[in-house]
C-alpha cells in the first residue's frame, strides 16, 4: 500500500498552532489533504501526531474526515513515522510536512513514479533543491524506515525522519527528482506568520471549491504580481533541521 504519512502537531515555536491555521474558512492542514487527494497514487493518508493534550485537535480533526491517525513521541518523530507505518501495514512510504498547503499532486506523483522505476529504496526531490521550498515530497520503503529506525542514534536524525537515509548513501539506495528550471528561491513553506500571510494571498487570488491549482498557476500569478514574493522575502530555509544540528546529541 502506498500511503502518505503526514506528521502534524500544534506545537510549533515559530508559528504556533500553524498547522490548524485558517486558510479561507479551512484548517490549513485541510487544505494540504484536498490536494494529496489529487494524487493518482496515494491510497491512503494517515496523520500521525503526537500524545500531547493539545494535539487532540488533530486527532478530532482526523476523525471527523475519516483520516487514519496514530498519536507518538513528539520529539522523536522517526519512531512516530515507523509506529505509524507499522500499524497500518504501509509498504511504500510518503513524508509530507503539515506546512505545505501549495503541495502540488502532479509533483508528488512524480516522486512517487521516481521510486517505483525499481532502483532504488528512496527518492525525494530534497536532495538536490530545485523545487519551490514548500513542496517537499520524500518517498521511501518501510523496510528502508526500519533500518533508519534501528540503526538512527542522533537526535537530529530522530526529530526529522529522514537524514540517517539521505546521509547513509552506501546503505540505501538514493534518487533525486529535479524540476527542468531551479526554483528553490521561491518559499511556499509555512513557518513563520509572514509566510502564512503569503500562502492566504496566493489562495485569496486562485482558490476555487472543488478545484486545485498547481505549480504552474503559483508561478503565473507570482509572474503577474511579483510583489507576493516580497512578503516572506529572508527567512532561513530549514531552520529548525540547522537548530537540531547545532544541539545534537547521542540518544540511543
Amino acid at each position: 500500500m502506498i500511503s502518505a504519512i503526514i506528521q502534524a502537531r500544534v506545537g510549533s515555536s515559530r508559528l504556533p498552532g500553524k498547522t490548524m491555521k485558517d486558510i479561507l474558512g479551512k484548517p490549513m492542514l485541510w487544505h494540504m489533504i484536498k490536494r494529496l487527494e489529487k494524487s493518482k497514487f496515494i491510497q491512503k493518508i494517515v496523520i500521525a501526531t503526537t500524545t500531547k493534550e493539545r494535539d487532540k485537535v488533530i486527532l478530532e480533526f482526523a476523525k471527523k474526515h475519516q483520516l487514519d491517525s496514530y498519536t507518538g513521541d513528539e520529539d522523536d518523530v522517526l519512531d512516530r513515522y515507523y509506529q505509524t507505518a507499522k500499524k497500518y501495514s504501509v509498504e511504500t512510504i510518503v513524508r509530507l510536512s503539515p506546512d505545505c498547503p501549495l503541495i502540488d499532486p502532479h509533483v508528488v506523483d512524480k516522486v512517487i513514479q521516481r521510486y517505483f522505476t525499481g532502483d532504488c529504496d528512496y527518492a525525494a526531490n530534497t536532495l538536490r533543491l530545485t523545487y519551490p521550498d514548500g513542496l517537499d515530497v520524500e518517498v521511501f520503503s518501510y523496510m528502508a524506515l526500519e533500518k533508519a529506525w534501528k540503526e538512527a542514534r542522533w537526535a537530529s536524525q530522530r526529530e526529522h525522519v529522514t537524514p540517517y537515509i539521505r546521509g547513509n548513501p552506501d546503505k540505501f539506495r538514493l534518487a533525486n527528482v529535479e524540476n527542468e528550471v531551479n526554483l528553490s528561491h521561491l518559499r511556499w513553506t509555512v513557518d513563520e506568520a509572514k509566510d502564512l500571510e503569503f500562502v492566504r494571498q496566493v489562495y485569496g487570488q486562485l482558490y476555487k471549491e472543488d478545484e486545485i491549482f498547481y505549480m504552474e498557476d503559483v508561478l503565473n500569478l507570482l509572474g503577474k504580481h511579483p510583489e507576493l514574493m516580497e512578503i516572506n522575502k529572508g527567512i532561513v530555509t530549514n531552520e529548525g533541521y540547522l537548530k537540531s544540528l547545532k544541539e545534537d546529541r547521542v540518544v540511543k
